[in-house]
């Protein structure tokens, strides 16, 4: 895709969920994100300053040709602080579809709002093995430019549906999958009995899980701070929970 003016523009809206549903396309900006994900989405143009092609044209797959351009073009495009030396342009996917089961780990995202822990969790997701994450119509939105950013790569082995979570989970609870939830009032997750498989629902920043999504839930469980009983913040960051809980789940399964 030419560089014209109306191009740069349209490709800065899609900082922009309007921008992104219209055009249906969004950006990864960044090196490590746009060499892992070359390949897993549909590329529209990748657009370089020459000293990045010159540094990566021999590592690029074949077939990819990287349009050259300034600077000073990509900090107009981009809506990242620091602006990066490469962008690629990517076709939104369709989700893959699928639904919590028994056999495999899963999570399921209530309203979560800010784009970095979304990115986050995908990337914890992929580290520790799950490959669908559940998300309320209300969680940010996944190509949310920071949200890709954060993902560190990991939007490309991650699928990530939106979905009402409440009926997805009832219906999870009718196939007797385990709907495990984090709450303050829950069961200290080190002396709890794991499976192997089921959905870990995670919740809002300031709110946790909603009422809706809370009814669902089989399994309350409950991250403890040390030393017990001792003065501590009065919560964790969700995507900080996430990491904690998953790596429990993956200990019990690998390790016992």
């Amino acid at each position: 895709m030419e560089l014209t003016r109306a191009n740069r523009r349209m490709i800065a809206s899609l900082a922009t969920v309007k921008g992104r549903r219209e055009h249906r396309l969004f950006v990864a900006e960044g090196t490590k994100c746009v060499l892992e994900t070359l390949g897993a989405f549909r590329l529209e143009a990748l657009y370089a300053t020459g000293d990045w092609i010159e540094r990566h044209h021999a590592t690029l797959p074949v077939g990819i040709s990287p349009v050259e351009t300034s600077r000073a073009y990509l900090v107009e495009m981009s809506s990242l602080s620091t602006p990066p030396d490469v962008m690629a342009l990517y076709h939104i996917p369709a989700a893959k579809e699928a639904k919590p089961t028994a056999d495999a780990l899963s999570l399921a995202l209530d309203r979560v709002q800010d784009p970095g822990n979304l990115g986050t969790i995908v990337r914890i997701a992929s580290w520790m093995g799950i490959t669908d994450i559940f998300c309320s119509p209300d969680t940010v939105d996944l190509y949310n430019p920071k949200t890709v950013q954060s993902t560190m790569g990991a939007i490309a082995r991650v699928n990530v549906i939106y979905t009402p979570l409440a009926p997805l989970l009832h219906g999870a609870r009718r196939e007797e999958v385990p709907v495990y939830g984090t709450f303050l009032d829950g069961k200290n997750i080190y002396d709890t009995t794991l499976t192997p498989g089921g959905v870990i629902v995670m919740g809002n920043e300031g709110q946790g899980i909603g009422p809706e999504v809370e009814a669902t839930v089989t399994h309350r469980l409950f991250i403890p701070s040390y030393p017990p009983g001792a003065p501590c913040v009065e919560s964790l960051n969700v995507s900080v929970a996430t990491a904690i809980a998953t790596a429990e789940f993956r200990r019990r399964q690998y390790n016992n």
